[in-house]
C-alpha cells in the first residue's frame, strides 16, 4: 500500500496544509473539506497542489515532517508552484 505526504492549498485562508496518508488520498482530502474542528475545517476550499508517494508510513511522515520545519512559506510555495517565476 503507498502512502503519500501531501500539500493542500485554500484561497479564501491563502494558506497551505502539510499532512500524510496511507492509500486513501482523496478520501483525506474530501474529509478536509467538511466542516469539522481543527485548522482545515469549516473551510470546504482545500485543493491537493502537491503530493509525494512513499512505500512505508514512516518515509511519509518523515517528509512530511521535514516540509514543516522549513517554517519558510516560500519555500513550500515554491514547491507547489505557487512562487511567481524569476
Amino acid at each position: 500500500m503507498p502512502f503519500f505526504a501531501y500539500i493542500l492549498f485554500s484561497p479564501i485562508k491563502n494558506r497551505c496544509y502539510v499532512g500524510y496518508t496511507g492509500d486513501y488520498l482523496n478520501e483525506r482530502i474530501r474529509k478536509h473539506n467538511t466542516n469539522h474542528k481543527g485548522f482545515t475545517g469549516g473551510i470546504g476550499d482545500w485543493v491537493l497542489k502537491y503530493k509525494e508517494i512513499f512505500q512505508t508510513k514512516d518515509a511519509a511522515m518523515e517528509r512530511e515532517a521535514a516540509i514543516k520545519s522549513w517554517k519558510s512559506r516560500k519555500l513550500i510555495e515554491k514547491l507547489i508552484g505557487l512562487d511567481p517565476p524569476d
